[in-house]
């Protein structure tokens, strides 16, 4: 996917329809706490995702300021749930012999 301002748009509807969905799903359980939901695991990996999007394209330069502005939002969103994310692992190809073995449990 090509870093561009359109596709971060995209990316940043997308983030606030899953919210809104979210909130659906939450109240159509019968009023759980968005912080109880099972789904905001997925939503903190989303939203880091998106971060890091925009951290590219600020690199890459000509951002708009208001494409700025929400780009900082998410930032700040992101250091409320980045305890939520998923650990980032090491691809097997990238580890030592040791590594893999504590990974798979081979003593």
């Amino acid at each position: 996917m090509a870093i561009t301002v359109q596709n971060f748009i995209k990316l940043a509807n997308f983030y606030n329809q899953m919210l809104t969905v979210m909130s659906a799903i939450c109240i159509e359980k019968g009023g759980i706490k968005m912080e109880n939901y099972v789904g905001r695991f997925f939503i903190a990996d989303t939203l880091e995702y998106i971060v890091e999007y925009g951290r590219r394209l600020t690199e890459a330069g000509n951002v708009p300021e208001d494409v700025v502005r929400v780009i900082k939002i998410f930032q700040q969103k992101f250091e409320g749930v980045k305890d939520m994310v998923t650990p980032t692992e090491k691809p097997i190809y990238e580890m030592t012999l040791e590594e893999f073995e504590q990974k798979m449990n081979i003593q």
